[in-house]
Order: C-alpha cells, then structure tokens, then sequence
C-alpha cells in the first residue's frame, strides 16, 4: 500500500491518505478491503519520513488485528514501490508469497472484490491491472500537436485509464524492479516497469468508476456519499 502523498492539491495541511474518511482515515479503507480477501496475508505500507508517526498511531487505531509492516518510501513512487519489495523479497525467495499487489493508499473505493480480482488474474496470467474505456482525451502526434491536423477525441477502444491495485507474479516483479533499478529506469505505475523490464503478461481486469483517487476536495465528499450508498460495505 503506497502512502506516500501530500495533501497540496485537496488543500490540507496533512498526507491526504490520512485525512478523515466517514469515520476513518483515507488508507485504512483499503486495508479493511485488502484483509477481506482469502489470499491476502502480507500487509506492507510504504510512508514517508515524516509520517512515521501518524500511520502508526492510525493503524494503531483503525487496523488491529492486521499485521501491517512499515517501509519509509523514497522520493518517488517508483523508489517507494522498490523499498517494499527489497522489504518483501525474502518471502518472496522462500515461496510464501506468490502473488504481489501494489495499491494506492489514496483510492479508498477499491473493493474486495476487485483486490481478489487482480489477484487471482495475476497468479493465473502473470499480471494484472483494473482499467476503464478512456474518454475525454485527445489524440497527438509525434510534435505533440492534434494529430492528422485537428482535434479529435483519442478512441475508448485503444486508450484505457488504468488504476490499482495492480497485481503481479511476485518473483517476476522482483526481477523487473532489480533490472530497472540497474539501469536507473523509474516508471509511473508498476505495470510500466513490468512492461519494460519483463515479459509477463499483464492483463487488464473491469475496473470501476467509484473506484477514485482522492486528489481534490470534492472527492473526498464524493468518496462519502458512495461509502453511505453502499452502506459502509463495498463488494
């Protein structure tokens, strides 16, 4: 679980997967998810330096009963995603974990239902990543200009918007970080280092709209009412 964000754009003055949430804090929603499903017995949260505290003091609170281990996380969401794996890797060497889901602490709204999903995809196909047909984006070229000489709406049917959690074969996403951090490679998602540095195949899984990241004010009062409309339970 990355927690390693900042609450500049939803305008706090704490992490924003720390803010309040319908009676918890933003992560916490997402280990209650996470600890539903049957596979899921390693729990790691990636923070930052100063945030030390506050986590333990929030899974103090709000998630008993779930061993969750702490990683301070780098400067980058990909330096964050390779220190809990160097964290993860001996139990990944010793066959007790197969199967590795990286999620961000900041998407509260990702139900048991899609971490099983991306779970179960991954152990059978390789890897696996939620995603949704693409809209409102446009097509460019190569100069970065509207291609063909106008503006026109990129298709659904080749773009998607990808979301976490994604999850992957644990040995195989081990090798893609050890080989991209040879070569000083850092990707924006877990799914582009695996990508570029293995040839698993990552297949995409249905993702879903109210599965959003709390980036602005309004999100999180969004992320409320969906939590209140589904009676504080998610499938």
């Amino acid at each position: 679980m990355l927690g390693g964000g900042s609450g500049s754009r939803v305008g706090a003055g704490v992490n924003k997967v720390y803010l309040p949430l319908a009676g918890r804090r933003v992560v916490s929603w997402s280990l209650q998810w996470a600890a539903q499903v049957e596979d899921v017995g390693t729990f790691v949260l990636v923070v930052r330096p100063e945030d030390a505290e506050l986590a333990e003091e929030v899974l103090g609170r709000e998630a008993r009963g779930l061993d969750v281990r702490m990683v301070v996380g780098g400067a980058t969401r990909h330096e964050s995603e390779d220190a809990a794996l160097v964290h993860l890797a001996p139990a990944v060497e010793a066959g007790d974990i197969d199967v590795i889901a990286v999620h961000d602490g900041a998407r509260p709204l990702a139900g048991p239902a899609m971490f099983r999903s991306v779970i179960t995809t991954a152990r059978a196909v390789g890897g696996a990543v939620p995603a949704l047909p693409a809209v409102g984006l446009l097509a460019v070229g190569p100069d970065g200009q509207p291609d063909r000489g106008g503006v026109r709406e990129a298709s659904p049917h080749r773009l998607a918007r990808v979301q976490t959690p994604q999850a992957f074969r644990a040995k195989d996403l081990l090798g893609a970080y050890a080989a991209a951090h040879a070569t000083g490679y850092q990707g924006t998602d877990t799914a582009c280092s695996v990508a570029a540095y293995s040839d698993l195949q990552v297949q995409t899984v249905a993702g879903s709209r109210q599965n959003l990241k709390v980036t602005y004010p309004h999100d999180l009062l969004l992320a409320e009412q969906l939590l209140a409309a589904h009676h504080y339970r998610l499938p």
